[in-house]
Parts: C-alpha cells; sequence; structure tokens
C-alpha cells in the first residue's frame, strides 16, 4: 500500500508551523480547536471488500510486527486521556473484530479508565460470539455498519454474502447491552439510494439509531467522483417521501452527524402526524462539512498521528514509543502533529469535476473510520 510521507521527522517541528511554546495545554490546533475525542485504529485487516472503502482484491495488509500490540495500545491510551484531554475513545479498523486480543484490550483500557466512554465501529461480521464478552469487558456501545436489508444488494456493496450475519451481530449487540446501538450506512447512487427510507423504518421500528454517511474519497480505487455521490441534501428528500424531519433539539457539541427528529408523513401532504418515533443522523462530510467544530485526532493501527481524516501529512507515534521515548516526549509529538491540523479539508469548495482535491493515498480501511 502507498505510504504517506511522515512529518515528523527524527524531532521536533520547526519553521513557522511549529507549535509555540507558549501554546495552550492538549491537543490543541492554530485555530482554536481542541480534540478530545480519540479514533484508534487496532488492524488496517478486514472480512469485507465494500466497494466504497476497498478494492476487490483487497489490500496488501500491514505486517504483524507494524501494528501497534495491546500494551502499546493501552500506554498510547493513557497518555491521551490522562496527559492531553481525551474524553472519549472509538475503536475502529479495518475491521476490529478480527484482532484475537480485541477483548483483552477493551478490558486493559477499562481498568485503567473506569469512566471513559469506549465505542466501537465495526461491520458486524462476527459478532454474535464476541457481543457479551465486549460488554462485560467495559466496551461502552458499538456502531454497525449496514448499507442494505436486501441480500443481493449487500453483497453486491461488500462482495460478500454476510448480510444474515450482520443484522445478527446488531441484534447481539443491542441483547448485551451495547447501546444505544447505531448503524452507519452510505448510500450509493443507483445502487441502494432507493432502500433508504425502508432501511430508515426498520431501524427506528428497532430503536437503532441510524446514521447516513455521504461518501467519502477515501476508497482505494481513487473511483469517487463527486458527481456520483448522494449528498445530504440528496438523502434528506429521498427520507422525506415517508418521513417529516425537523432538527434535533439536542445541542450538536462536535458530533459529526447532524441530527433529526423523525415523524411519519400523512401521505400526499407536508404535514407530519403521530410522535417522534427515534432520530437519525446525517454525516455530510464533504457537501456540508463541520471542520470548524471537529474534535477528533486519529492514531492508524501503525501508531502514525492523522490530524485530520483526510490530511496527507502523518507523524509517527509508535516509531517514537519504540525507541524507548518518555511519555513526555511522546506527549510533545502528539501536541506538535494536531497543533498544524488544517482548517478545512477543502472539498465543499470542489466543484463537480474540479480536480482540485487531492485524495489520501490511504484508503478508510487503512485510515481508521
Amino acid at each position: 500500500m502507498p505510504q504517506p510521507r511522515d512529518g515528523a521527522g527524527s524531532g521536533r517541528q520547526t519553521g513557522p508551523a511549529a507549535r509555540p511554546a507558549d501554546a495552550p495545554a492538549g491537543l490543541v490546533d492554530r485555530y482554536g480547536r481542541r480534540a478530545t475525542d480519540m479514533r484508534l485504529s487496532l488492524t488496517d485487516k478486514c472480512n469485507l471488500r465494500c466497494t466504497y472503502c476497498m478494492p476487490a482484491e483487497g489490500l496488501e495488509w500491514l505486517a504483524k510486527q507494524a501494528v501497534m500490540s495491546a500494551e502499546e495500545i493501552v500506554r498510547i491510551v493513557r497518555i491521551g486521556v490522562d496527559r492531553l484531554g481525551v474524553r472519549e475513545l472509538r475503536l475502529t479498523g479495518g475491521e476490529p473484530l478480527v484482532r484475537h486480543d480485541l477483548v483483552e484490550i477493551i478490558a486493559a483500557l477499562r481498568n485503567n479508565h473506569p469512566g471513559l466512554p469506549i465505542s466501537m465501529t465495526t461491520n458486524g461480521v462476527g459478532l454474535t460470539k464476541k457481543a457479551a464478552a465486549l460488554k462485560a469487558a467495559g466496551l461502552t456501545r458499538i456502531n454497525v455498519s449496514l448499507d442494505s436489508l436486501h441480500e443481493e444488494t449487500f453483497t453486491k456493496l461488500t462482495r460478500r454474502p454476510f448480510l444474515d450475519q450482520v443484522l445478527a451481530g446488531v441484534d447481539a449487540a443491542w441483547a448485551a447491552g451495547l447501546g444505544p446501538v447505531k448503524l452507519n450506512a452510505v448510500l450509493m447512487r443507483g445502487i441502494n439510494d432507493a432502500e433508504s427510507p425502508s432501511l430508515l423504518a426498520w431501524a427506528l421500528d428497532r430503536g437503532y439509531e441510524l446514521r447516513f454517511i455521504e461518501q467519502m474519497p477515501l476508497d482505494a480505487d481513487h473511483g469517487w467522483t463527486r458527481r456520483n455521490m448522494i449528498t445530504a441534501a440528496e438523502i434528506r428528500s429521498l427520507l422525506s417521501v415517508d418521513f417529516v424531519l425537523s432538527p434535533d433539539p439536542r445541542a450538536r457539541d462536535g458530533a459529526p452527524a447532524e441530527r433529526f427528529e423523525v415523524r411519519r408523513r400523512v401521505a400526499g401532504t407536508a404535514e407530519s402526524r403521530g410522535p417522534v418515533l427515534g432520530t437519525v443522523g446525517i454525516i455530510a462530510s464533504v457537501t456540508e462539512p463541520f471542520c470548524s467544530d471537529c474534535r477528533r485526532t486519529r492514531i492508524t493501527a501503525e501508531g502514525k498521528i492523522m490530524s485530520c481524516l483526510f490530511s496527507r501529512e502523518e507523524f509517527d507515534l509508535l516509531g517514537l514509543l519504540r525507541e524507548g521515548a518518555s511519555d513526555e516526549a511522546l506527549v510533545e509529538r502528539w501536541q506538535d502533529a494536531m497543533w498544524v491540523k488544517p482548517k478545512a479539508h477543502g472539498m465543499d469548495h470542489v466543484g463537480l469535476d474540479a480536480p482540485d482535491f487531492v485524495q489520501p493515498d490511504r484508503s478508510m480501511s487503512a485510515i481508521g473510520g
């Protein structure tokens, strides 16, 4: 897989972008944003081949020794929480469930941080066997990727016939108490976009929280185009056939999803009827970006710091750790990396066919969602 350049070098940054000595504590950038939400990837491996993420033949996986060990993960999280103000942790991949030591990792994290919210994003394959153990180890809640309820569509999108396993995994997570169970759906034009109202109805009926996500230019095939992407405005229009959406009165508070209360629509009118059925979220990273209130810091499976999901610059934290660095040196590296976080990813200013946005080398599975 292509290796993005490492912006950290062997020491501190120098030059105009260097973090000043009097910069605020914590993971603060030049624009005053403070990262408190940590996304940490446990692996780049995945057992699906989703078209918007990976090529059909898969990717060249990282060597085992290149990936953070359980002990290294625990130390990095400890530094983030105890020294840098991280207040929420999301475990990602690839697919976290493929790690044989997943339960042990979560148990160790919970032991160190009894009050820390720890969530996980998964494709749900194999979740039925592990949901109860994950809850017992200390996992707070779970997000499951689910783009379709139809076997044919699911298989077309994921290139694997595992829909029954995923649906069983969602139910197992709910039964284990890993709620609120959130579902993530990426709509692809002409493939599953017409299914969005029925997918929402299914989720609402079961008490799951569905979030639709704009397809982002993070596919390994680099086939993404803005013209083919289903936008947030289109998602709202698709859902409005059956539902009336109104802004959720709760503060967004840095969350990537804009939430809406959902009511049934009176057929043929603009009126709603009945009570609020639940909520739906829309993550519009491309057309309605929320960069100005981004609170995320990302660690890839091989311990690279990414200040932005779309960043082409990375900073090596794991290499420094393996050289025997002190906690203070790791804190400094992490702060330096976040200080140079870009103001915005710039995609909202890109025209339908304009080439001025450069897609990151990594796919979503190699970054960690």
